[in-house]
């Protein structure tokens, strides 16, 4: 290619005119370059930002199928999935060290080929094949079938032999009690005949004075609604059947007059609960139709606290619409123990003003990842399953409760040793792990948000190593009130707030008696009874259910 011949002259004219427009277009190309960068980068960022929502999505999707269709249980099975050969390692060696400590109760397997790790716990006894016994407590009448005259003529001897036992039952039957008062008329003979002097035989004390059911009614009543769940019309209905007409209405006003006399009792059993080290707190809403200032749709919350002195377990239920601080600041105002609960905030004030030091639940942490593995997609066919970090983090949390489960019938001071040597092990690969992880996971997604929730709590969720009579989770406080929420789930709600501290009341004190080994009716209407002849505090001391059952 020839290039034409320019003087300077007309090179400086074509650089002149040339050049800035060159410059000026690269620049502009530049610019729009730069712009659409920007544009591909943002795009990029939002496509990112859309498919890790719809993870999260996918991930809501599969968990709200799961709890629709699948069994309902936490139960993460036996079988730990790793996918760091490390962890591995590490986890087969400290099973191994285990081993030898428990001389052979618990193994650890490690597949050098997979990723599998498999937990066994001790093989439990196995129980004899058979139906159990009767309790020997349950009174007995014995039906002798005898043989005929015919048949043993000429015999030696005859004897009875036990050859079998059937549990029976006395249905319900309605009865009216009449009470006839005996009077014993007096003259004087110092007056006039008309002069007389009537006195009376002294009537029983009632609980509910002028009312027209009997205290074992009452107490059926009781038992039937806050132990086994019956709402009071169905209860109508039964009464009914047998006989016994009675609106659903009296009975509702025989459950709110009971509770004024035993509320002296709740009192009492809450000074206990107060004195011990440990209580376990939770709370669940009930539904109150006529709370002033509030809604009838609105929230309001039953509130369970379990605890008490070594002997005297205690289960309280209180009734209050609000579910602020304000309520554990008065249900624990003295307290100075150990408080261990589900994590929610609302108790951290009355831990703060009482000095208590707060425990944490175990339960809701591995909750949360068990939702995360729930909502997994499955693997497609043909490939291996390849664990994930809520797998991993799940599997160490089981081994903590593998070692739970292996030290329950020890002391204390055995317990204590035990967590310090082979349960912070375990949290200190949990809490490594953790950390290492928090960061590569969506914190709007399961993982990510069991990851923020473990983070949070850890400090609380340590505790428990710390102390041999503390346990790893709030079970015994979730047990305590799944009764109530059971029957909630049959009589829907409560009309008034007096109804519903009622409830509290009943429910306290079934759950009490039952705690210490006592029937609830039987208990009831033993109180019932002796409670309106009580004076001092001495005798309603006298009724607690720790002094009855010894």
């Amino acid at each position: 290619m020839i290039l034409p011949n320019f003087t300077p002259s007309e090179l400086d004219d074509i650089s002149a005119t040339w050049v800035p427009e060159m410059l000026a277009e690269l620049f502009e190309k530049a610019q729009r370059v730069d712009e659409l960068t920007q544009t591909v980068e943002l795009k990029s960022e939002v496509i990112t930002s859309l498919k890790q929502r719809i993870q999260v999505l996918e991930e809501a999707l599969r968990l709200s199928r799961n709890k629709r269709f699948a069994p309902s249980s936490e139960q993460s099975g036996q079988i730990s999935l790793f996918d760091e050969a490390e962890v591995e390692s590490t986890i087969a060696l400290d099973a191994i060290a285990d081993e030898a400590a428990l001389d052979s109760d618990a193994y650890a397997d490690l597949d050098a080929d997979t990723t599998e790790f498999d937990v066994i716990e001790p093989a439990k006894p196995k129980q004899k094949p058979g139906r159990k016994p009767f309790a020997s407590n349950l009174p007995r009448e014995q039906i002798f079938i005898t043989l005929s005259d015919e048949e043993k003529a000429g015999a030696v001897s005859t004897f009875f032999t036990k050859v079998k036992e059937e549990l029976d039952i006395i249905p319900a039957k309605v009865r009216v009690l009449e009470y006839m008062q005996e009077k014993a008329v007096f003259l004087d003979t110092h007056q006039p005949e008309q002069a007389r002097r009537i006195i009376a035989a002294p009537l029983p004390k009632h609980p509910v004075p002028g009312a027209m059911g009997s205290i074992n009614l009452m107490c059926y009543v009781l038992v039937s609604k806050y132990c086994d769940g019956l709402p009071l019309y169905r209860q109508e209905s039964i009464l009914a059947r047998y006989g016994g007409e009675l609106g659903r209405a009296t009975l509702a006003n025989w459950i709110i007059s009971l509770a004024r006399p035993l509320q002296a009792l709740v009192n009492l059993i809450r000074d206990h609960q107060l004195a011990g080290n440990i209580i376990m707190a939770d709370e669940t809403r009930i539904q109150v139709l006529k709370e002033p200032g509030r809604s009838a749709t609105s929230d309001k919350f039953m509130w369970v606290t379990l605890g008490g002195p070594p002997g005297q377990s205690s289960v309280l239920f209180e009734y209050d619409p609000s579910r602020s601080q304000d309520v554990p600041l008065r249900l624990l105002e003295g307290f100075h123990g150990y408080l261990q609960t589900d994590g929610y905030a609302g108790y951290n004030a009355a831990c703060i003003s009482n000095l208590i030091i707060q425990l944490g639940c175990w339960d809701h942490a591995r909750r949360k990842f068990k939702e995360a593995q729930d909502a997994q997609p499955k693997p497609k066919k043909g490939k291996p399953h390849r664990a994930s970090k809520a797998d991993h983090l799940l599997s160490l949390i089981n081994t903590l409760y593998m070692i739970e489960r292996q030290i329950k019938s020890l002391s204390a001071a055995e317990k204590f040793q035990q967590r310090c040597q082979r349960s912070r092990p375990i949290l200190n690969k949990i809490k490594a792990y953790l950390d290492d992880n928090r960061q590569k996971v969506p914190k709007d997604g399961l993982t990510g948000k069991a990851m923020t929730y473990l983070a949070n709590q850890w400090d609380k969720l340590t505790i428990y190593c710390t102390n041999g009579d503390l346990n790893i989770s709030n079970i015994l406080a979730e047990n305590a009130i799944r009764p109530f929420v059971i029957g909630r789930k049959a009589w829907l709600f409560s009309d008034t707030p007096k109804g519903a501290r009622a409830s509290a009341i009943h429910y306290s004190l079934i759950e009490t008696a039952k705690a210490n080994g006592l029937e609830p009716y039987a208990y009831l209407t033993h109180v019932l009874k002796a409670l309106p002849y009580a004076d001092t505090v001495e005798q309603i001391e006298a009724l607690l259910p720790w002094n009855l059952k010894k």
